[in-house]
């Protein structure tokens, strides 16, 4: 059956807004997975999970749309147009596999204070050689946001010495489970080696008012604020409440 020339188009225009409007909807649910238990809150942006999750989500679904304007031809006959959209299908589930599957693997796994700074751990950072020597409640990464941690140092001698030498290897303490404590048993020392929220004013004025207005939506005084540097995705720092909690985020390079 021959259709006319503006017809077929504009079945290739609907056939490819159906597809368009799924591939929406599979995006949509596949975006309350990655940012309601991998990335969620601040995560998103503190581990670059909403640029990555972009990029895979909007190759997918604009690919899947295309290809079927593409190929749409009802002069195929069903059968043979049925098997290329059911190709088509299966090329963008699997490239949206493939994307949420590297998404997940670089999920943040723990927030760890480290000395004198924090610093988020992506599962791919972690020396999961030494996942078994972590204490119990560590030894599995978790799937629902990162655990809020510490590190303990090593204790001196051949400990400190392989330390020091995976160190030079690219391998920090903050990468090693076993060196993983509750932050608890470093809130004290994080508070104290917190700086004023002040210093972040002076050092970038033009930012002083967006730095206020963030501290107020946390309820954190500024007087009694304090911040530490965070080794993440981008400039950004910790914001320490009287107790040592952590209260947010603030967008700042935080190592002056």
């Amino acid at each position: 059956m021959n259709i006319p020339a503006t017809s077929a188009l504009k079945r290739r225009f609907v056939a490819a807004g159906w597809h368009l409007l799924i591939s929406t909807l599979v995006a949509a649910l596949a975006a309350g997975l990655v940012f309601g238990l991998w990335y969620p809150g601040p995560y998103r942006f503190l581990s670059g999970g909403q640029e990555l999750f972009l990029l895979v989500v909007s190759v997918d679904v604009v690919l899947g749309p295309l290809l079927t304007f593409a190929v749409f031809n009802l002069d195929k006959g069903w059968p043979h147009l049925r098997r290329d959209l059911a190709v088509i299908g299966v090329i963008q589930l699997a490239g949206l596999g493939y994307g949420l599957h590297t998404v997940y693997l670089v999920r943040p796994v723990a927030m760890v204070f480290e000395v004198d700074r924090f610093r988020v751990i992506t599962a791919m950072d972690v020396n999961v050689s030494e996942l078994g020597e972590a204490p119990p409640e560590f030894r599995s990464l978790p799937l629902t946001g990162p655990r809020l941690l510490s590190v303990r140092l090593p204790k001196p001698g051949a400990e400190e010495t392989q330390s020091l030498g995976l160190a030079l290897k690219g391998i920090d303490l903050s990468q090693r489970p076993p060196f993983w404590r509750p932050y608890d048993e470093a809130r004290a020392a994080a508070l104290a080696r917190g700086r004023p929220v002040e210093l972040l004013n002076r050092k970038y004025p033009e930012a002083a008012t967006r730095f206020e207005a963030t501290l107020a939506e946390m309820r954190v005084p500024s007087a009694a604020a304090r911040f530490l540097p965070l080794v993440a995705r981008g400039d950004w720092v910790v914001i320490l409440d009287a107790r040592g909690d952590i209260a947010g985020f603030l967008k700042a390079d935080g190592f002056f």
